[in-house]
């Protein structure tokens, strides 16, 4: 049984956000396996049906249990916006409390939904990390298939290649198609691969759209609902005036090596070490760690990029926490050794950019200091990083 990092108090109501396949449901199943709760499992379209027609139904429902029962759980509520409107009123008037899941912020929003003002907390899940695995973890596995809960029950890589070229199309079907996000699905199918392809690199709109044959405030628009459907992620670029960064374009990155993979077609080529391929997804994981770790620990790092004015150093991460915190400046690299040029050349832009702590962090098994820059281990590093 794996343990998961995210810590959700039950003093408060709150919103539990995720892409389908993290594990929100057996989370809450664990939370609230020995309270009294009234559940609705909104995957089911019977269920959807019914509480759509009649959503005022959940309050006469609800004080149709027993005194003991003081929470109402709902998963998927997107499919069910109006509810929000409901669970609003019954939070002021009934003492009760809410969970509630979710795996497109956009449905909720396109519905009207308030997020109900406020009254709920809101945390994110995501694929396992590699805290959470612990000796059950192994980076060939998490660049090649992800870190999906269910693959921890599948033993043989074609059902792991299976699960995944599934849980794509699924996406699809579910999110885009039923939702009607898009009008025209073709060109967003092409995104899709193309935006795989593309995860790590800086975004180029323009580029994408003649490949999708659709225009670049369309592609603005297919980046959206990769983010609010929590797919992936725009990193910003960083500059000291945020008017200067928003005129670079962000980077992109998939939630999951597994889900990219299998949009690209790739599941059957195993990533070779050494190749430009595999550092790509290397730090593509690290970097999805980092968020992951970031959230859960309560610490929420703002989380940018930096390239240089002639583009010849590149930082991969920078952490801050609002104006006038220090910077931790982060490069990340696949490498089994220590690259001490790389290191140097780091140590230069990240003091140009006012960094007070800089790590390079690697495969290289030791630990040593090169120009003020500590020269990790990647997991050695997350934890140090990420220590309270």
């Amino acid at each position: 049984m794996v343990h998961r990092s995210l810590n959700i108090p039950l003093s408060n109501s709150f919103f539990l956000f995720g892409a389908r396949g993290t594990g929100k449901t057996k989370l809450l199943s664990e939370l609230f396996g020995g309270i009294d709760a009234l559940k609705y499992d909104l995957l089911e379209d019977s269920l959807v049906r019914r509480l759509g027609k009649k959503p005022e139904s959940l309050r006469s429902e609800f004080l149709a249990t027993t005194p003991k029962c003081q929470w109402v759980v709902l998963d998927e509520v997107q499919r069910v916006p109006s509810l929000l409107n409901i669970a609003h009123k019954m939070i002021e008037s009934d003492s009760v409390k809410f969970a509630l899941t979710g795996s497109s912020a956009r449905k909720l929003k396109r519905g009207g939904a308030n997020l109900l003002a406020g009254r709920a907390f809101v945390y994110y899940l995501f694929p396992l990390t590699s805290v959470e695995l612990g000796d059950n973890f192994s980076l060939t596995e998490a660049l090649t298939y992800g870190t999906l809960p269910k693959l921890l029950s599948l033993t043989s890589n074609s059902d792991k290649q299976k699960y995944l070229e599934s849980y794509a199309s699924t996406y699809v079907k579910e999110e885009i198609i039923q939702e009607q996000v898009v009008r025209r699905l073709e060109p967003f199918r092409d995104f899709l691969q193309i935006s795989a392809q593309m995860s790590t690199k800086i975004i180029n709109h323009t580029k994408i759209a003649r490949e999708v044959g659709a225009d670049p405030k369309t592609v603005m628009t297919y980046f959206d609902i990769l983010e609010e459907t929590h797919m992936g992620f725009r990193l910003p670029a960083y500059h000291v005036s945020v008017r200067k960064a928003q005129r670079v374009a962000p980077k992109f990155y998939w939630f999951d090596c597994g889900v990219r993979r299998s949009l690209e077609d790739m599941l059957i080529y195993p990533p070779a070490p050494g190749t430009s391929y595999f550092g790509d997804l290397f730090e593509e994981f690290v970097v999805n760690e980092f968020v992951r770790m970031s959230h859960y620990s309560g610490k929420n790092y703002q989380m940018s990029y930096l390239s240089t004015h002639n583009s010849e150093t590149e930082i991969d991460l920078i952490l801050r926490k609002g104006r006038g915190h220090e910077l931790i400046a982060i490069e990340i690299k696949s490498r089994t050794s220590v690259d001490e040029t790389e290191v140097r050349k780091l140590a230069k832009a990240a003091r140009d950019c006012a960094a007070k702590k800089i790590y390079y962090l690697s495969q290289c098994e030791h630990t040593e200091v090169i120009d003020g820059v500590r020269c990790l281990p990647w997991q050695k590093g997350l934890l140090e990083i990420m220590a309270p």
